[in-house]
């Protein structure tokens, strides 16, 4: 470990791809790894080792767990999920004793499980966290962190209430490309930002969600009841349990599932608490396979200005049928440049505007007569000099994320360390909400044909 904390160090110190000679950020960001790596070296003990257990074993699940048991001092306890093919491949995973099962309650009833990670469908995130909290277990939550709008403040309730901590999974913001683009934005890197432009392409069919079903995927082998509590009574039906993505009963469509983390990076690159003025479109074009959300989506955020920043308007896209491939980007564009990031570092670009407005080409001077021309251009050159006229230039930043650094990693041991320190995380469920509410605002504007209009700091809709 120690020589892995020297190669990253190494390559943090490095200023052509990262912070200037006493950058602060550069400092934290050294200590945040410091911290990191005397978590690997420190030996826990029983009083402060963690136990987990996991609701939703699917990708995310799996995912998230592999990911939490890279954090030191934190074991597996336990795992649920309705399907039972699922759990076997969890006593694959992890060892035949492991305690499985198809209600969740259960999990909650165990004195041996200290916190909860819920990767289910959208549905169901709201009530598991709620009754998780409710049963004294710190809560990792999957984002969205809710399904509906009306749900959020009951979550963010119910967590104040029971002194625990709760992370909501947008786990991109624990990354150091968004220290990094922070501390830029923080700086005036870009002059007054003023617009966002920020989109996911894919050119998949697992990237629309088609994912594999198993062969044996049934009313025996599905507890379908479970799934669709609270729902009028359906048929069972292996579409809406394994590819739940692709339905508004159940998940929350592209917006819920992408939008959330644009969205989520944005509100930490700029302080922001959300807009307050959402308006989209949604269309299905290509993947018709019985889904009822779109496949190609856009979105407009009116963001007023705020202490933490001035106003700015947000453009969200999604495609899932791009012929550009596989692509994602934020670009955040100011008064004198633009910050770009994609999936593993940013590059900032500046086109600085001269002191001097300009005068003729393009402009109505030669429209005027030719003794007013002389007399003006006459003005112009008295006003101003030549470096006046001339547009400054500034070197290009670029930033890529150390080798080594997972961020999906680092949100966990963010995690864990509220849940052994109390200290505060990094998207505690009020950071979460604000960044999944206008997202399910986007779907409630596309579904309901209208403009939704949100105070950010109430965190409700606005008549």
């Amino acid at each position: 470990m120690s020589a892995s904390r020297r190669k990253f160090l190494q390559q943090l110190s490095s200023t052509a791809l990262f912070y200037g000679a006493g950058s602060l950020e550069r400092l934290q960001a050294e200590e945040r790894y410091d911290t990191r790596m005397l978590q690997y070296e420190r030996k826990y003990t029983a009083n402060d080792a963690i136990r987990v257990a996991v609701v939703g074993t699917g990708i995310m699940g799996h995912n998230d767990l592999a990911s939490a048991l890279k954090v030191p001092g934190v074991s597996l306890a336990g795992a649920c999920d309705l399907y039972k093919g699922r759990l076997t491949r969890m006593k694959e995973l992890y060892g035949k004793d492991l305690f499985v099962t198809q209600d969740y309650r259960e999990l909650l009833l165990r004195k041996d499980i200290d916190a909860i990670i819920i990767a289910t469908s959208d549905y169901h995130h709201a009530r598991i966290s709620t009754d998780a909290l409710k049963a004294g277990k710190h809560v990792y939550c999957e984002k969205p962190m809710v399904h509906q709008l009306s749900q959020g403040l009951g979550v963010i309730n119910t967590w104040k209430a029971s002194g625990k901590t709760m992370q909501v999974g947008s786990q991109g913001i624990s990354g150091l490309d968004f220290a990094k683009a922070r501390e830029l934005y923080r700086s005036g890197a870009i002059g007054q930002l003023n617009c966002i432009e920020a989109f996911t392409d894919r050119q998949s069919a697992l990237g629309a969600w088609q994912y594999t079903l198993p062969t044996d995927a049934s009313a025996a082998t599905v507890d379908w009841d479970k799934y669709i509590a609270g729902m009028p009574k359906q048929a069972f039906d292996p579409m809406k349990f394994f590819r739940w993505r692709n339905y508004k009963e159940f998940g929350t469509g592209m917006s819920g599932d992408l939008f959330v983390h644009l969205l989520t990076g944005i509100h930490f690159i700029t302080g922001s608490h959300g807009p307050s003025k959402i308006m989209a479109n949604g269309q299905l074009v290509y993947w018709k396979d019985g889904r009822n959300v779109p496949d190609v989506l856009t979105a407009i955020l009116e963001y007023p200005s705020t202490d933490q920043h001035p106003s700015f308007q947000v453009m969200l896209r999604v495609n899932f049928i791009s012929g550009a491939g596989d692509k994602g980007s934020t670009r955040l564009v100011g008064s004198d440049g633009v910050m770009e990031l994609g999936w593993d570092g940013l590059t900032v670009h500046n086109s600085l505007m001269p002191k001097a407005p300009g005068i003729g080409g393009w402009d109505s001077l030669e429209t005027y007569p030719k003794a007013m021309q002389e007399e003006l251009l006459k003005a112009y050159d008295q006003k101003y000099s030549a470096a006046d006229k001339a547009s400054p230039t500034k070197e290009p930043i670029q930033f890529k994320t150390p080798e080594g650094f997972n961020e999906h990693v680092e949100h966990f041991a963010n995690f864990f360390n509220g849940v052994r320190t109390g200290a505060k995380v990094i998207e505690d469920p009020i950071v979460g909400f604000r960044a999944c509410a206008p997202c399910l605002a986007v779907n409630d504007s596309i579904f309901q044909k209208k403009i939704i209009y949100w105070d950010a700091e109430k965190m409700m809709t606005r008549v």
